[in-house]
């Protein structure tokens, strides 16, 4: 009998679908990601940098059709990447302990994104997050 198998014992969870959003402006990245959500899902979105003041997804998450659990968190700006992952790293950490049904990283330049996909696809993250197809805003 495996761990699984035991009456009580937790099931594996899903690993939770993310997409990376780049775009030089932050209003285009949460435009972009205000058309991608989809109605009734759990989602979170990490944003790098402060907003430009056109911000849609502020107005949806205090909108009366805001999505059921729908968090925005801001992050500082500066590549994700190179800071050596810490802030992203405790963001996902908080977010992940409460599992979204969706979630979006945005950021501000895609210049190290490919390097920022390989380490959100290793441990630990790689059995937590099942990366999509980016979205360039």
């Amino acid at each position: 009998m495996t761990a699984g198998d035991r009456p009580g014992a937790a099931s594996p969870r899903a690993a939770v679908p993310t997409w990376l959003v780049t775009g030089a402006q932050s209003g285009a990245r949460e435009a972009a990601i205000a058309a991608h959500l989809q109605p009734g899902l759990a989602t979170t979105v990490i944003l790098e940098g402060l907003t430009d003041g056109n911000s849609p997804l502020a107005d949806l998450a205090d909108g009366p059709d805001a999505p059921p659990a729908f968090q925005v968190l801001r992050i500082a700006p500066g590549c994700l990447h190179c800071s050596g992952n810490l802030v992203l790293r405790v963001t996902l950490n908080r977010v992940l302990r409460h599992a979204p049904a969706r979630l979006y990283i945005s950021l501000a330049t895609a210049s190290h994104l490919d390097q920022l996909r390989s380490w959100l696809s290793e441990a630990p993250y790689g059995s937590l997050l099942a990366l999509q197809a980016d979205i360039a805003a």
